[in-house]
């Protein structure tokens, strides 16, 4: 049971951290585990119990807990969620509630077009100057919609043969 615990445990350490190795966790993935895995309920164990739980197993100085600490956490706060219960009992029950879990990326914002967004972002409704950064389709133009470009082709402008360059036979 330990080895799904462990393998869950290293699936949070990583996240949204690109430069961790899986061995540690942070305090904001700890929190993210517990809620996620329905560990945190809200009622007898709140984000404040977690917070004081992981302050209580890290070392002093550190910032990151080991999976030996995130199992002492886990029996305190399986004591704390399953009052009544026998602490392996409550330990069984909390990696119970781990068993597959990945971190959720529900609630991430998205881009929303509700209401006036959609008539402003429509490029077929432009006028002007703006109306020219885009083509037919509404794909932007690029540099070349924003700004004069210079022909440095080295003709003047009104050179009617331009890249007509005829050799003369002598």
């Amino acid at each position: 049971m330990a080895s799904e615990a462990e393998k869950t445990f290293q699936r949070f350490a990583v996240f949204g951290e690109s430069s961790s190795s899986g061995t540690e966790m942070n305090n904001k993935n700890f929190s993210k585990l517990c809620k996620d895995c329905g560990i945190m309920d809200g009622k007898t164990v709140t984000s404040t119990d977690v917070d004081i739980v992981f302050s209580k197993v890290k070392a002093k100085n550190a910032r990151t807990i080991t999976f030996e600490q995130f199992q002492e956490a886990m029996k305190e706060l399986g004591q704390k969620r399953f009052k009544g219960k026998n602490p392996d009992e409550a330990l069984e029950n909390i990696y119970k509630h781990m068993e597959g879990k990945d971190p959720a990326i529900t609630g991430v914002t998205k881009a929303t077009t509700v209401g006036g967004v959609s008539r402003l972002t429509d490029t077929s409704k432009y006028t002007g100057s703006h109306k020219e950064r885009f083509d037919e389709s509404g794909k932007g133009k690029g540099i070349a919609g924003r700004e004069e470009m210079t022909d440095n082709s080295g003709y003047v402008s009104g050179y009617t043969g331009a890249g007509t360059y005829d050799k003369k036979d002598k």
